[in-house]
Parts: C-alpha cells; sequence; structure tokens
C-alpha cells in the first residue's frame, strides 16, 4: 500500500485511533481480512462472519506484524475504530487512488471479464508495475482490497468490475475512477439481479458512461449492445472485434488445435499472434487486452508478443491438461452462463483428440424462466460441436439431453457422484473431456479428473 500513518487512515475512513494505537505509526503493507495472511507493516481488517468474527483473531494479526486493526468493537490491539468495515476499507481505497499516479483500467462483461483482466495485466506488467484484481475478487469487499495494494510506483491498476444490479459498476468506479473502460459483451447471466437482457446492457454501460473526456472506451464492435454505448460515453471510443468496423481486429485467423493464431491489426501496424489460451473467444479477449495497450501507447509488435506469452492465471478456466493415459481434461469449471458454455463446447469441438469428446455439464444457475431454453440449447451446441457423449448433471440440467438428439450417448445423472463413477467407468485413453457448470456444481467432476494429471500443457 501507499505508505500512510495511522492517523492519516483513520482520517480517510472516518475512524477513531484506540488509545494503544500509535498516530504516527506508519503502514507500509497491504490490508488483509485473514489473520493468517496478516504481516509486518500491514493492516487486519476485522469483519464479523457467519461462521467467525475476524475481531477474535486481531491480536493473531498483531502478532504477525499487523501495525493495526480496523475494527467494530473493541479489541486489545492497536486499532482504527470504524462503524462499518466493508465502508472504512472502501474509503482507505478511494484514498490511495487519491496519492496514486496508476493509470486505472476497469474491465466488465457478461462473460470473460476476469480472463481480459489477466490478460491486460499481463500486458501491463511488461509496460510497467502492475496492481490486478486477483482471480475474479471483484466484490464490494475485493475490489477495494485489490486498489489498497497499489504502492507508490504502481503505474497500472487492472480492475475486474462485476455486478448483480444497477449501480453496482459506479459504485466500484467511484472507488477507483477508471482512466480505461473496457466492455466486452452483454449476455444472459444473473437474471436474478438484472431481470433481462437490456437491463444487463444498462449496468454494463455504467463503465463508459462513468468515464469523461481524457479517458477511453473500448467496446467490442461485434455486440450491438455494447457498440451502442458509443453514444453513452464522453471518452473517446476504441472499437475491437472481428467485423467490419473494428479499429483493433484479427486476420487470418486459424484456429491450429484450438489455440488461435491470427494477424493483430491496430491503428499502427500489424503483428502475428500465437495463443497460449485454448478457445475462440480467447480472440475476443485478446482483442480487448490489445486495445487497452494500445492506449496505453504500446507497439503492435510489442502487444503481440505480450499476447502470445500470455497464460491462465486464474484457476478452472480453460484449463487444458493431460492424464498419465493421454487422455485431455478441459477444466473451465469455475463458473457458466449460455455465452460461456457454448464457448467452452465450441473449444471441445476443435481440441484435437485419439478417442471420444466427453462433455460434462453442470447447471447454468440465475437463467430465471429463461433456464429450460438455455439448458436445452446447451445439448443443441454439443451435437453441433461433435460430442460423442454428454452427461448432464444434477437437477435442471435435463434439457441438456433433449436438445443433444444428435448426440450418440446423452444421460443425466443427479449430482457429481454418479458423474464421477460414469467417467471411471466409460473413460477411455485418449478420450477429451470438457467439464463446465455453474459455481461448485461441477468442482469435484473436475477434482476426480485433477488427481490423475500429469502433464499440465
Amino acid at each position: 500500500m501507499i505508505p500512510m500513518s495511522l492517523a492519516e487512515i483513520a482520517a480517510a475512513t472516518g475512524g477513531k485511533l484506540s488509545e494503544t494505537a500509535d498516530p504516527e505509526a506508519i503502514v507500509t503493507g497491504g490490508i488483509e481480512y485473514d489473520s493468517r495472511k496478516a504481516g509486518p507493516g500491514g493492516l487486519f481488517l476485522a469483519l464479523p462472519g457467519e461462521k467467525v468474527d475476524g475481531h477474535d483473531f486481531a491480536a493473531v494479526a498483531r502478532d504477525r506484524g499487523a501495525v493495526a486493526v480496523i475494527a467494530g468493537r473493541e479489541v486489545n490491539v492497536p486499532a482504527i475504530y470504524v462503524e462499518d468495515g466493508l465502508a472504512a476499507v472502501a474509503a482507505l481505497a478511494r484514498e490511495v487512488v487519491r496519492r496514486s499516479e496508476a493509470t486505472v483500467i476497469g474491465v466488465t462483461g457478461s462473460n470473460g471479464k476476469t480472463s481480459t483482466k489477466d490478460l491486460i495485466g499481463q500486458l501491463c506488467a511488461r509496460l510497467g508495475p502492475t496492481v490486478s484484481t486477483e482471480a475474479n475478487f471483484n466484490n464490494e469487499l475485493g475490489h477495494p482490497y485489490t486498489v489498497c495494494r497499489v504502492e507508490p510506483d504502481t503505474e497500472y491498476l487492472v480492475l475486474e468490475l462485476a455486478a448483480r444490479g444497477l449501480g453496482h459498476i459506479t459504485e466500484l468506479c467511484e472507488i477507483a475512477p477508471p482512466q480505461i473502460g473496457v466492455v466486452l459483451n452483454v449476455g444472459i447471466s444473473h437474471l436474478d439481479g438484472f431481470g433481462d437482457i437490456e437491463t444487463t446492457a444498462r449496468a454494463k454501460s455504467e463503465l463508459p458512461r462513468f468515464l469523461d473526456s481524457t479517458g477511453h472506451a473500448i467496446l467490442n464492435a461485434d455486440d450491438e449492445r455494447v457498440a451502442a454505448m458509443a453514444s453513452r460515453t464522453e471518452a473517446g471510443v476504441l472499437y475491437f472485434g472481428l467485423g467490419d468496423g473494428a479499429d483493433i481486429t484479427a486476420e487470418d485467423l486459424d484456429p491450429g488445435d484450438g489455440r488461435h493464431l491470427f494477424t493483430l491489426r491496430t491503428p499502427d501496424g500489424t503483428a502475428p499472434v500465437r495463443m497460449r489460451l485454448w478457445g475462440r473467444h480467447h480472440v475476443y479477449n485478446a482483442l480487448a487486452a490489445a486495445g487497452a495497450a494500445w492506449v496505453l501507447g504500446a507497439s503492435p509488435e510489442r502487444i503481440a508478443e505480450g499476447l502470445s506469452e500470455a497464460g491462465r492465471q486464474s484457476e478452472r478456466r480453460m484449463d487444458v491438461f493431460t492424464l498419465p493415459d493421454g487422455t485431455t481434461v478441459i477444466d473451465d469449471s469455475y463458473n457458466a452462463n449460455p455465452a460461456s458454455m457454448g464457448a467452452a463446447i465450441a473449444a471441445l469441438g476443435q481440441v484435437p483428440t485419439a478417442g471420444r469428446r466427453i462433455a460434462v455439464l453442470g447447471l447454468m444457475a440465475d437463467l430465471e424462466e429463461l433456464s429450460e431454453d438455455c439448458h436445452r440449447r446447451a445439448g443443441a451446441q454439443a451435437a453441433e460441436a461433435g460430442v460423442d457423449e454428454l452427461i448432464a448433471v444434477g437437477d435442471g440440467t435435463e434439457p441438456m439431453v433433449d436438445g443433444a438428439e444428435e448426440v450418440a450417448e446423452a444421460v443425466h445423472v443427479p449430482d457429481q457422484t454418479a458423474a464421477v463413477e460414469r467417467l471411471r467407468q466409460r473413460l477411455r485413453p485418449g478420450d477429451t473431456v470438457l467439464v463446465k457448470g455453474s459455481r461448485y456444481r461441477t468442482w469435484d467432476i473436475a477434482d476426480f479428473l485433477r488427481a490423475k494429471e500429469d502433464n499440465r500443457q
């Protein structure tokens, strides 16, 4: 974190110093909410929880070197007392940004946020010291937590901006105002929070609307709802995509073995890219990341080199590995919505395999009244991709089997245990297996296969 005294932090958060806290003590480390991660020079954020209360671990954090604790009730260590811990860390993050000269880059969209954020982070790291959101820690705690990792020499801050309703992205932007805003797509996801796709679009448009005339909005030219956001921002607009009208595009696209090759075209010229990431959807993510890097002044050659060397950084996202018997596993089990499900199934159809293509698919959550149609469509996509066997896992996935009329083997199983048993009995050397579903719903299956892992690609 940018060094601050406890007195300065108390002022920024509206907190009150305890009698044992030294106002002149300097905090140089980050802020942690897990006492096991507390370290010298940092702060510990004590939050009450359903099962444990962080206040009970204040002394542990102090023993591990924390300068003080941000607390909501009395603790027996130096503390800054606040009314609301989450509001306090958000206020502290705003002060960190105010003192920093880092360029803030925000990324949002219905899917691909985490992968694109990871790509932008890797490209920015080639330009200067960079802080970016870890995994998809993008909520009201993870966002300011990430911002508070900014140090005096940080040049780029890359933030994933998620929302489950209107106003959420604006709130995150107010903590760390972006100079560059990337909008990937608008799709069907979290309908329990948004209600419909048009409300989703309005929520995602909060990022370009927040940008001022000195900023840059990087928009997907191939998504009409995203492209329309150009009229709602004061910022300069740069389009990415594969169709006409894109400033950043991919020419001579070659699917390769599922890791695509293409010629990156920017307003400054072209350069070849050979991706390490699997799936056509990563081409869009790469183009969005290239747009951000181009705005920051990187040359086409430097961007292409970075994209060609960029790897997967977040778990359970298109993680492709090989088992000892030659079976290929595509672990994309972190989460799922209709767009990401379709992209993963398409990738399964592209990966070369000596055996069968098997899709093990769990529920796509939060689709409300569209659930049945979306799951039936996923089954049809499996058939279109040439999948040989579909295993639909858990309640709500039965329509996948109905949609997969042309798949040779399409079955529904009640739970992950049954899916694992079916794989144990039927998996053959050389098969390729995709595991995908909304959070937690296929993790046991992926972990069963991961336990057999031999060589990560």
